[in-house]
């Protein structure tokens, strides 16, 4: 039985190389092709592309073993998510489609913040290609630890090691594979497949639950109504006010992930960004739902059944093994796979992006052409991805803790600065400086650092944690409005709001 699930994995991993393979020949001659696809993306594929790199491993993983093992308070989370989304969509997309095409045609997130404040370029780009970096190498080793337990869970002992456990093998075999698309094929490969993992993930998590509800899973006792536990359906069972702002602020996270916004860059006119947002919402609505339910339900069917659930994020594959054919299992385990890779694959990109042109073109090759910048993307990307995998080689690491720092690492960095970047620019010239830029960028990512450090995410007031983001969104706000008062100068501001 296992062999004709590892055969649907094979054949989704080979559908994967022969994109990127076809991304290779067809947008990679420069860094503008490499790193955007020429600004050329349909509508549905950079919605796609933008959902499907957004929710990762912890869409199938993350979230629905936090339901499974507390109940529907932790839907807030989820809600949380989909009005950050929507407000990204309305305020970020099209303002950055715009700016970062007219103030230079930035590639990178750096580089418009180095165009839009041309005062303190420099520094804005080694300091923002630094958070990046460090958070998106955290991030990469979050989504690799989702390999390693669907290959540990599924495939234990069945797959030749090499000396390695089943944990690690799975890390490196799931590495191995986005590796190869996307050092081919760069930024077209990464949104094609993570076009063709989005509509996988969304059919996988309509049917997982359907089935455990009204299929063999219900008819073995499969209803989210009949868990034993009290106010497991409920919004607000030991719900505090703390929890409530942790959970729904993960929202403000939006506007500073690169490797969602990268997205809206890459749309290939403003104009179709509404299309896009319509898209990508709905795409979104339907898998946060899908997720939800498959927590629920699959609380219910263990209980029920008699189940043992060591490890409640591992819930999709226990299911996927015990109520499909092997067949549809290897799909479903695809769909696990394209949530996992859709994210490495964007967040390496931006990563190697980040290192390509904002240190070596910067600093160490200048004159780099562009075919040499290409190359060099491809060995940053190698070399992000190795140091994600150190990380990742434990095998007690959590998905949703190790997405939860670095999303509020970027959150809290760059989401004050990029809306206001995009929104606060008076025609006068008032607004915001290249100083108030780089305190925001800093304190943003020094408060969620410390945050974390002294644990108060677990332990705030009388035991109760308050979420990273929320202290590091603020502090970042304010430090960009207060500093930037403090140090506006009309001749300075107004010129780089006209560049």
């Amino acid at each position: 039985m296992q062999t004709a699930t590892l055969l649907s994995l094979a054949l989704y991993f080979i559908l994967m190389i022969g994109i990127g393979l076809y991304a290779w020949r067809k947008s990679t001659a420069d860094s503008e092709g490499y790193l955007l696809a020429g600004r050329n993306l349909p509508p549905s594929v950079a919605a796609l592309s933008a959902g499907a790199s957004d929710m990762s491993g912890w869409l199938l993983l993350g979230l629905p073993g936090a339901l499974y093992a507390t109940g529907l308070v932790e839907a807030w989370i989820g809600i949380g998510l989909f009005a950050g989304a929507v407000a990204n969509w309305f305020i970020v997309a099209p303002r950055l489609r715009e700016q970062t095409e007219t103030r230079g045609n930035a590639l990178t997130i750096p580089q418009f913040l180095a165009n839009r404040f041309p005062e303190r370029a420099v520094t804005l780009r080694v300091i923002s290609a630094i958070v990046i970096v460090t958070f998106f190498t955290v991030y990469t080793a979050a989504g690799l630890v989702g390999g390693g337990k669907l290959f540990e869970t599924a495939f234990a002992g069945m797959l030749p090691g090499m000396g390695m456990s089943d944990y690690m093998l799975g890390i490196v075999i799931t590495a191995g594979i986005v590796l190869a698309y996307t050092m081919v094929g760069g930024f077209l490969a990464v949104s094609l497949t993570d076009f063709v993992q989005g509509i996988i993930m969304m059919i996988a998590l309509v049917m997982m639950p359907l089935v455990v509800m009204f299929g063999s899973g219900g008819d073995a006792g499969g209803s989210i109504s009949d868990v034993d536990v009290p106010g497991f359906l409920s919004l607000t069972e030991g719900l505090t006010g703390l929890g409530f702002i942790s959970a729904v602020t993960w929202g403000l996270g939006y506007f500073g992930q690169p490797h969602i916004i990268v997205r809206f860059m890459a749309i290939d006119t403003v104009a179709k960004v509404a299309r896009a947002r319509t898209y990508g919402l709905s795409w979104m609505a339907v898998s946060l739902l899908g997720a939800i339910g498959m927590g629920l339900a699959g609380r219910a069917y263990a209980d029920r059944n008699g189940l043992v659930v060591e490890d409640p994020e591992t819930i999709f594959i226990v299911l996927s093994e015990l109520l499909f054919h092997p067949l549809i299992t290897g799909f479903l385990f695809a769909a696990l796979l394209a949530a996992i890779m859709s994210t490495i694959s964007s967040q390496l990109l931006v990563s190697s992006s980040s290192l390509t042109e904002d240190f070596y073109r910067l600093f160490l090759r200048k004159q780099a052409s562009e075919r040499e910048a290409v190359n060099v993307g491809r060995i940053c990307v190698a070399l992000v991805a190795i140091a994600a995998m150190f990380i990742a080689s434990n095998p007690d690491s959590e998905v949703l803790g190790l997405v939860s720092n670095a999303w509020a690492g970027f959150g809290a960095a760059f989401g004050p600065l990029i809306i206001l970047a995009l929104t606060w620019q008076d025609k006068e010239g008032a607004g915001m400086t290249g100083a108030g830029a780089v305190a925001g960028l800093v304190t943003g990512a020094g408060v969620v650092g410390l945050w974390i450090a002294f644990g108060l995410n677990a332990d705030f007031i009388n035991g109760q944690g308050l979420y990273e983001i929320v202290p590091g969104f603020i502090a970042s706000w304010i430090a960009i409005v207060v500093v930037s008062k403090a140090t506006f100068k009309t001749g300075v501001t107004a010129a780089s709001v006209q560049s």
